[in-house]
């Protein structure tokens, strides 16, 4: 058994979990909020970001495909990518060193928070009304979830990303909730278990953001209908933001 998680791991699991659960995505703001603390040592943040949030995050996806209709042929094989690519990059992310992961987590984060940014003011597509892709536009899903999935394996979050290749691709945004849920989902155990198997992640912060996670997905579901995200996602941009700054400072000063 890992160690008992601390109140601020729990914690961290529930509020990343809760806002991850309305699209505001949680490997950014988890990330963020280890580094603040320096809860967990920087070469295991994306290891534990895998292997944590892999249990809420199947909750999440299971109620967005219940209630969120999209072709269920472009919802499995985006999935099925997406799993391909994080087995990829979980075999490479696990065996790098700290300062590597440092320097990558540190550009993903300002990859991230750049993409919000860019979200926040209406500079990205908003696609259209359909529930699938076909041909060539589902090959370039395919091609680009599968990157997704490596990337994750990395820290940077699949929400945004996801949302903004299926709405490239002509899909309706809503569609994209069961696809980047799903995706996580099915990714997060296949890269947990490279991660697992090098012990490249914490297991008592792991263990945190589950049992924190879990109760506030189901809360975050069925009683919250209206909440001011707006002024949230402008805090997760800044905090997102910070946290990619104090990443490459300890890369560059060797910390």
């Amino acid at each position: 058994m890992p160690p008992w998680p601390s109140v601020y791991e729990l914690t961290v699991g529930a509020v990343t979990d809760f806002f991850d659960t309305l699209g505001i995505g949680s490997f950014a703001t988890t990330a963020s909020l280890f580094k603040l603390r320096s809860v967990v040592p920087d070469r295991l943040i994306p290891g534990t970001l895998n292997v944590g949030h892999a249990l809420p995050t199947l909750a999440q996806a299971l109620i967005y495909i219940a209630i969120v209709r999209v072709e269920r042929p472009t919802l499995v094989a985006m999935l099925g990518a997406a799993m391909v690519g994080a087995w990829l990059g979980a075999g490479v992310v696990a065996r790098w060193p700290k300062r590597a992961i440092q320097v990558g987590m540190g550009l993903a984060l300002l990859g991230a928070a750049l993409l919000m940014l860019a979200q926040q003011m209406g500079l990205l597509p908003h696609g259209s009304e359909a529930l699938g892709l076909h041909g060539r536009r589902l090959a370039a899903g395919l091609a680009g979830n599968c990157l997704l999935g490596a990337l994750m394996t990395l820290g940077i979050g699949l929400y945004a990303p996801c949302m903004i290749l299926v709405s490239l691709l002509g899909m309706n945004p809503t569609a994209a909730f069961p696809i980047m849920m799903g995706s996580c989902a099915c990714l997060m155990p296949v890269a947990s278990a490279r991660f697992i198997l090098r012990r490249a992640y914490c297991p008592s912060a792991a263990l945190g953001l589950t049992l924190g996670g879990l109760p506030a997905v189901l809360v975050a579901a069925w009683v919250v209908r209206s909440l001011p995200l707006q002024g949230v996602r402008w805090l997760v941009i800044a905090v997102v933001g910070y946290a990619s700054g104090a990443m490459l400072r300890s890369a560059m000063r060797g910390d």
